[in-house]
C-alpha cells in the first residue's frame, strides 16, 4: 500500500515550507518538492526585506500579523535573529511626486513613514545623484531577513514533529480516491486526505493535473545583479533604495550592491535564467539614479514572481474541489508573508477558522479567496 499522509503539501519552497510545519503539529504530512533539494527556485534566489509598508492591502496585513514570529520565533527555530537593521528608503523624481503622496496617505496610520527632502535623502544613500531625487520617503523599520535561516527552520520544525519531506517527487497526477486523493509523484505513489498546493510558479500546472479549476496565475521574471562598490564607498551602513514606483531597487549585500530593474516579464514555468536585455535596463536605471559606473557584473541570477490579476495572493479552500486548499500567488512577497500565510493555509487545510491575530491586523479573506471575481483562467 503506498504510505497514507492527512495532508500532502506540495511544493517545498517558503510557501510550502512553512504550511508543512505548521500543519505537522496536528497531523501527518507529506512535504513534496519536485527538484532534488527544497529552495532551489524563487526562495533561493531572493533578496528578501521585511516590510510592513511594501505591497498591496492584503499583503501588508499579512506581513503585520508575521512580525511576532519574526522578532520572537520558537525556541530552536533559528541559531540567530531572522532580521536585521536596514531600513528603506523610497526616492521619487519631480515627476513621482503625486506617487510618493499616494504612498504616504495610503500608509498613514498603518507605518511609521517619514517624508524627506532631497538633501536628507541624499545623506542616508550617499549614492543618490545630487539632481535625482526631489523627495524621498524613510521607513526605518524594514529589515533584512535571513531567507535560509527562516526556510531551514520551517524544513526542521516539520522534521521534528514526524514530517517527511520527499524530494524529487513532482506530483505529476492527482485525482480523488475516495474521501481522499491519490498522487503519484516521481518519488512513487502517495495519498492524502487534503492537498495543499505550494508549488509556486507550477501552481496552476498542479491544479489542472488535479482537475481543478486554475486561477490564471502569470509567473513574471524578475532579475537581480551583484557589483561592485564604488572604491572606497562601504556600502554596509546605507539604506536600501527602491524607486517609489518600484522601477529598480539598490540594496547593500555583503559589501557589495544587489541591484535589479524590479522587472516582471511574464515567463513559464522553469529554472529561469536573466536575459541581455533586462540586464541592460538595470543597469541604465541604476547608473541614471546614482553615482556608479558599472563595467563588471560579478553575479547574475531571475527568479518567478508569480501574480494573479489582481496581485493578492490565492490562498484558501477550492470552490470546486473538496480538500484542495491553494497556497499561491504570493508574488515577491511571500518571505515576508510566510509566518502567517503557512498558518492560515494550515487552517484551511484542517477546516479551522483563519487565526484571530491573523484578522486583527485587517484582513479580509475574501480579498484571498480561489473562487473570487477575476480569478479563473
Amino acid at each position: 500500500m503506498p504510505p497514507a499522509y492527512d495532508v500532502a503539501v506540495i511544493g517545498a519552497g517558503i510557501a510550502g515550507a512553512s504550511a508543512a510545519a505548521e500543519l505537522a503539529a496536528t497531523a501527518r504530512v507529506a512535504l513534496l518538492e519536485m527538484e532534488d533539494r527544497p529552495g532551489r527556485h524563487t526562495t533561493g534566489r531572493s533578496a528578501a526585506l521585511f516590510s510592513k509598508t511594501y505591497g498591496p492591502a492584503p499583503i501588508r496585513a499579512l506581513s503585520r500579523a508575521s512580525e511576532a514570529f519574526f522578532d520572537a520565533p520558537p525556541e530552536g527555530f533559528a541559531g540567530a535573529p531572522l532580521l536585521s537593521p536596514r531600513g528603506v528608503l523610497y526616492p521619487a523624481r519631480g515627476d513621482q511626486l503625486p506617487a510618493l503622496e499616494a504612498m504616504l496617505e495610503a500608509l498613514s496610520g498603518r507605518a511609521r513613514l517619514r517624508r524627506l527632502s532631497a538633501a536628507e535623502a541624499r545623506a542616508l544613500c550617499p549614492l543618490l545623484r545630487p539632481d535625482y531625487a526631489a523627495a524621498a520617503i524613510l521607513d526605518d523599520e524594514a529589515r533584512d531577513i535571513d531567507v535560509a535561516a527562516l526556510h531551514e527552520g520551517f524544513l526542521r520544525r516539520l522534521r521534528a514533529l514526524g514530517g517527511d519531506l520527499i524530494c524529487k517527487a513532482e506530483a505529476t497526477s492527482l485525482s480523488r480516491d475516495g474521501g481522499g486523493w491519490r498522487i503519484e509523484t516521481g518519488a512513487g505513489e502517495i495519498r492524502a486526505e487534503v492537498v495543499v498546493n505550494a508549488a509556486g510558479a507550477w501552481a496552476d500546472l498542479v491544479a489542472e493535473a488535479a482537475g481543478v479549476t486554475p486561477v490564471g496565475l502569470v509567473p513574471k521574471r524578475r532579475t537581480a545583479l551583484i557589483v561592485a562598490a564604488p572604491e572606497g564607498v562601504d556600502p554596509s551602513p546605507m539604506r536600501m533604495a527602491v524607486d517609489v514606483e518600484e522601477g529598480f531597487y539598490l540594496k547593500p549585500e555583503a559589501g557589495k550592491l544587489l541591484i535589479s530593474p524590479a522587472d516582471e516579464t511574464p515567463a513559464p514555468p522553469s529554472d529561469v535564467q536573466p536575459e541581455e536585455m533586462d540586464i541592460a535596463v538595470c543597469v541604465d536605471r541604476i547608473e541614471r539614479a546614482f553615482e556608479l559606473s558599472i563595467r563588471r557584473i560579478e553575479h547574475k541570477w531571475a527568479g518567478l514572481r508569480s501574480f494573479v490579476a489582481d496581485k493578492a495572493p490565492v490562498a484558501g479552500p477550492a470552490p470546486d474541489a473538496p480538500g484542495f486548499v491553494w497556497l499561491a500567488g504570493q508574488g515577491g512577497y511571500g518571505i515576508q508573508t510566510a509566518p502567517a500565510m503557512g498558518r492560515l493555509a494550515a487552517a484551511s487545510a484542517l477546516g479551522r477558522p483563519i487565526p484571530q491575530d491573523i484578522l486583527d491586523q485587517g484582513l479580509d479573506p475574501s480579498d484571498l479567496a480561489p473562487g473570487r471575481p477575476g480569478l479563473g483562467a
